[in-house]
């Protein structure tokens, strides 16, 4: 069950913000989902809400000489944030080893979903996700959490687990060959077996959803110890995999874009 459902006079507003969206820009948004703590499974009483999209332009945008802004950003809010890519610069992304557009589409929070498409969308970024590049992004981010948040005797909650959720999303990348679910939990129960680890972690994520984002907490022995012994573990793995066949994202495009 989701930990923090979105309540509906949020959801109202959220549908609300995209529909203004698609009137201002002239686009159609084809998938919108809830991206950080909310879609991470973690939010603290006073998180905001961090909604993404992926929209499609009229097809005779996509024919000009110079190429339109192919990123939406609305100016952030105190509750607000959104922004969204064009439906070509996702999937250039995805071409690229990209796996922040891996992650929206496994959130547990929808706002918009064109079925079909998304399905596609889906089953396409399963196939050329690079196990590589996902890796060497998620241990590039804990090991630079892990140096600049977590090295005084306070700490934040949230900082744990900027660092927990990149970690285990490597050691996902790693053995599974595989992009890692957005849903922390999931991979705690795949990557975790320690119970002082995971009594700790348990603890942690009580704590991140009671209290304010910005409060701290003694920092926590076992997990520190769980991080040194993972980073260190990771140090000199790297997932072997063979270069993707992209073809299946121009065939998505096109499809996606003609009648």
């Amino acid at each position: 069950m989701d930990s923090h459902p979105i309540a509906p006079d949020i959801r109202a507003q959220i549908m609300d913000k995209l529909a203004a969206v698609e009137r201002e820009h002239g686009v159609r948004v084809v998938y919108a989902c809830e991206s950080g703590s909310r879609g991470w499974g973690f939010a603290s009483p006073d998180s905001d809400y961090d909604v993404r999209f992926i929209y499609v332009r009229p097809v005779r945008e996509y024919l000009r000489i110079w190429p339109m802004r192919d990123v939406i950003e609305e100016v952030p809010g105190p509750v607000f944030d959104v922004n969204g890519w064009d439906l070509r610069k996702a999937l250039q992304l995805l071409a690229k080893g990209n796996a922040t557009l891996v992650e929206w589409l496994s959130s547990p929070v929808v706002y918009r979903e064109d079925a079909a498409l998304v399905a596609r969308l889906r089953a396409a970024s399963a196939q050329v996700y690079q196990p590589v590049r996902g890796f060497h992004h998620y241990l590039h981010m804990a090991r630079g959490n892990y140096r600049e948040y977590l090295q005084g005797e306070q700490v934040r909650a949230k900082k744990y687990l900027y660092v927990l959720r990149p970690l285990l999303a490597a050691q996902w990348s790693l053995r599974m060959r595989q992009a890692p679910p957005m849903r922390f939990e999931s991979m705690v129960e795949a990557m975790v077996q320690d119970p002082a680890v995971l009594a700790e972690i348990a603890d942690l994520l009580r704590e991140k959803r009671a209290v304010a984002e910005s409060d701290l907490m003694p920092r926590k022995p076992h997990l520190n110890a769980f991080i040194d012994a993972s980073l260190a573990a990771l140090a000199n793995a790297a997932p072997v995999s063979e270069p993707p066949d992209l073809v299946v994202l121009d065939a998505l495009l096109q499809d996606a874009l003609l009648p």
